[in-house]
């Protein structure tokens, strides 16, 4: 890959580390990699971390990192469309990665680094290849990248950081794996972001080791020159058989983070938005409040009218490619769409390549439900057969507006049949104009 990015998007080389943990101010002067080393581990270790390599780094923190179980025993009985019935073997224990998902939203509040986080669940999945079937060399959601091999493509450059944040939480709770805890934190920080509520399934299981990582280039670039951006993305998410919207819309997570001079060529040492962290200060955003999620980063690429707010080539293309514009734009005014869309497409992102134990996954929350307008059933109000074929959309409002004006309830029939009703009445209106004519 070319010059890249960072950002939570990955369209990257050298990652958003929005938020670090503080280093001494000894250790500012120093290169990306030394400086991931000062910002990552516990406080006692600060210090020695400021004189490794990358490479000590990791040989020192990998190892730590080692497969979890590849299942355990779990017995459950859920209820409802997403149960899991008679669930014997699973990857990930439901009741650690609840605890773990409060852990998550713990140390988001204390140190908001919520766009590393997210980039690092979409770089595990975003290696996915439709086109290879046997898993785990399709890529996906598989826990690879905490692999060096994998972790050191030009893409993941940063990340090492986000492991580093996570490793706490995956030694607290060993029955969950890797590419489910990467997955929960990703979903985590966008809604505790202000974004949507993800709706994600669990159990997916782990690679057992760095030979099952896939090769360097699965990941979008943010200047693919000589490639068009549009022809870029769409080989990139193509490949991972996600469309024109899923593209538009995940492209919209840009309205987290940051981009860096020093390691992207993009962007400025410092912006207003910038200059005062919180984190690590510096750098270029896309919006303005670059640790909400909100429709924002589409109005602001479209009018492109604030110079400290960074625009790549890859952004800017959403406005000038017609498939994508039409997305675009809508989002730009219609947030609700925009948080509808875009977790859709996260959960696609997600689960794509994964493999499951149980096949089917589960979910930590039950499905929200939602009020739907009955649908008419004319044989509800009716004994006759034929007001028991279908009926016009215009007939099925003309009935039942009529229905109701004369006090019947939309969820349930009349004491009595409504047509004959109906009959009755006009009969009684006639036979009365009959009788008082009569005597009249």
């Amino acid at each position: 890959m070319a010059t890249s990015a960072s950002s939570v998007l990955g369209l990257g080389s050298t990652g958003v580390v929005s938020v670090q943990i503080a280093s001494s101010s000894s250790c500012s002067s120093r290169s990306a990699p030394s400086e991931a080393a000062s910002l990552g581990f516990a406080t006692r270790r600060r210090a020695a971390a400021c004189s490794e390599t990358t490479s000590q780094l990791r040989s020192e923190f990998l190892p730590s990192l080692s497969p979890v179980k590849k299942s355990i025993k779990f017995a459950a009985s859920r209820k409802g469309p997403f149960a899991s019935l008679n669930v014997r073997a699973i990857a990930s224990d439901p009741a650690q990665l609840r605890s773990a998902r409060e852990d998550i939203k713990t140390l988001l509040r204390e140190d908001p680094c919520h766009p590393i986080l997210i980039r690092l669940g979409w770089h595990d999945a975003g290696t996915y290849d439709k086109n290879i079937k046997e898993w785990p060399l399709r890529g996906g959601a598989n826990g690879s990248i905490r692999y060096d091999i994998e972790l050191s493509h030009k893409a993941n450059a940063g990340l090492i950081n986000a492991l580093k944040l996570l490793e706490s939480t995956k030694q607290k709770y060993p029955d969950i794996t890797y590419a489910d805890l990467f997955q929960l934190a990703s979903a985590t920080a966008i809604e505790e972001a202000g974004g949507p509520k993800i709706p994600l399934r669990y159990g997916r299981k782990d690679v057992s080791g760095p030979d099952q990582c896939v090769k360097e280039g699965n990941l979008p670039d943010a200047d693919p020159k000589p490639t068009p951006p549009a022809d870029h993305l769409r080989k990139v998410f193509y490949r991972m058989d996600l469309n024109d919207q899923d593209i538009v819309a995940l492209s919209g997570a840009h309205t987290l983070g940051r981009v860096h001079p020093e390691r992207s060529g993009f962007g400025q040492k410092e912006t207003k938005y910038t200059k005062n962290g919180p984190g690590k200060p510096g750098g270029s955003s896309w919006t303005p409040e670059w640790l909400k999620f909100d429709n924002s980063y589409f109005r602001e690429i479209k009018e492109k009218r604030d110079a400290d707010l960074v625009v790549l080539p890859t952004d800017a293309v959403l406005f000038e490619d017609p498939e994508f514009k039409k997305y675009a734009e809508k989002y730009a005014t219609d947030r609700e769409a925009f948080f509808n869309d875009y977790a859709i497409s996260h959960a696609k992102l997600s689960e794509i390549g994964a493999e499951f134990d149980p096949p089917q996954g589960f979910f930590l929350d039950k499905p929200e439900k939602k009020d739907e307008p009955e649908v008419f059933v004319a044989s509800k109000y009716s004994t006759q057969p034929e007001a028991k074929q279908e009926l016009s959309d215009n007939m099925k409002d003309k009935i039942r507006a009529e229905y109701l004006a004369i006090g019947g309830s939309p969820n349930k029939a009349m004491g009595s049949n409504y047509f004959l009703n109906i009959i009755i009445g006009i009969s009684v209106l006639v036979l009365l104009s009959y009788y008082l004519g009569y005597l009249g």
